[in-house]
């Protein structure tokens, strides 16, 4: 329990940390600079949430996957 606890901590703690990022391609990066700087960093927050939601979707269900094994002693 307490392990599961630490491993939640750090996460939620990770999660919670905000870092600017630059999350964009060459073509984006071109894109972005025509648009101006607020059109630009919304392009970059929308690429981010797209790149994110993958892994989200994959952790639920590896961790609905793991607490559904039976338990072994």
């Amino acid at each position: 329990m307490k392990k599961c606890l630490t491993i939640f901590s750090i996460l939620l703690v990770l999660i919670l940390i905000q870092i600017d990022v630059d999350a964009q391609c060459s073509m984006c990066t071109k894109t972005a600079s025509q648009l101006g700087e607020k059109p630009a960093l919304g392009m970059n927050q929308g690429i981010l949430y797209l790149m994110g939601m993958p892994f989200v979707i994959v952790g639920f269900i590896a961790y609905r996957w793991w607490k559904n094994q039976p338990v072994e002693e």
